[in-house]
């Protein structure tokens, strides 16, 4: 599988292509998504070809964005907005190159982090003789069963990843938010406290006037 990711209008937006073509080779991608911003990615398909689009957004704002993915006439196959995970599969009806998109654009101030999985086609058989009408031997059988739970493995592993990169970033907003309403009330005490030493000061100094005028 071979990816081309295109972005928009961020000066360093190009070294988040280059990062991106540097793992074309790979079918699971995490990128970083500006403000304002739009990225493509496009991948030749034979038709007839299974693909399945899977897509979460790790941090930034409401972890939400926009996603589109069109076909090869410009029909749109799916769209959805401000989505913060889904998974998507299609057949595709036809050859040539296939895009989808992921767009910030609603957003003015805040960067989000995206990851996507894009497989296309099915797995290769394990063995070049599985498919055959004979029946496997026990030893293959076993191969294949432990082919298959080591894949659900892989998959439970990337989903618990991005669970965990999420659940840390929440905690760290959360975090940043509790330290300056910690600092807030810190000044508001500060400033409170300082208020009533000059109130009482006035209090006093009223008095001081009132007992020398009395007493000329």
């Amino acid at each position: 599988m071979f990816l081309r990711g295109y972005g928009t209008t961020r000066p360093w937006g190009w070294l988040t292509l280059l990062l991106v073509a540097c793992a074309a080779w790979a079918s699971e991608i995490t990128f970083e998504l500006p403000d304002n911003a739009k990225q493509c990615f496009y991948e030749e398909i034979v038709q007839g070809t299974k693909c399945t689009l899977e897509f979460q957004v790790i941090t930034g704002g409401h972890y939400d964005v926009d996603c589109r993915l069109e076909g090869p006439d410009g029909a749109v196959l799916y769209k959805e907005m401000k989505k913060q995970y889904d998974s998507f599969t299609f057949t595709a009806s036809r050859n040539g190159t296939y895009k989808f998109c992921f767009s910030n654009e609603f957003s003015t101030f805040t960067h989000k982090t995206v990851y996507f999985d894009f497989q296309v086609g099915e797995d290769p058989p394990l063995f070049p003789s599985e498919n055959r009408a004979a029946a496997l031997t026990q030893m293959e059988s076993t191969c294949i069963s432990i082919h298959e739970a080591l894949k659900s493995v892989i998959d439970y592993q990337t989903h618990f990843r991005l669970r965990e990169a999420q659940g840390r970033s929440r905690a760290e907003d959360l975090n940043t938010r509790v330290a300056y309403w910690s600092i807030g009330e810190a000044i508001i005490l500060l400033v409170v406290s300082i208020g009533q030493v000059f109130l009482l000061k006035s209090f006093f100094s009223d008095k001081r006037t009132t007992t020398t005028r009395v007493a000329s």
